[in-house]
């Protein structure tokens, strides 16, 4: 696959945030398969337009460069299921955590994760 217009195609996982800071409030976004694709906007709507033109210098440059794009992988992809090794001071942190919440450790963890990032495919 080597043209632009086929890359952006395809399912790319957008990664949206809005942000308030010195500089005032604003929407951020990234492109997760696309390490350094990023783009901020007034709204969201303008934070989209501006994340796909964006990705579309972002594939023009790597193409133009000789380098691969990465294409995303679909959820089906995935088992859900990954190990993770982590020191025993935060394994037992996180248990006492999802003991006082009421809910199972592997609950507790996926809570934790999902609330740093705000994945939406387009």
């Amino acid at each position: 696959m080597k043209n632009i217009k086929d890359y952006l195609k395809l399912p790319y996982t957008f990664i949206t945030s809005y942000m308030e800071d010195e500089t005032g409030s604003y929407y951020y976004g990234k492109i997760l398969e696309l390490d350094g694709c990023q783009s901020t906007g007034d709204t969201i709507d303008e934070l989209y337009e501006n994340l796909k033109e964006a990705m579309e210098g972002w594939i023009e440059t790597k193409i133009e460069n000789g380098y691969d794009v990465p294409i995303p992988m679909p959820a089906e992809s995935y088992s859900g299921k990954f190990n993770v090794r982590i020191p025993k001071s935060l394994h037992q942190k996180l248990s006492i955590e999802a003991e006082k919440e009421g809910v199972s450790l592997n609950q507790y963890v996926v809570y934790k994760l999902s609330r740093e990032n705000n994945y939406v495919n387009i």
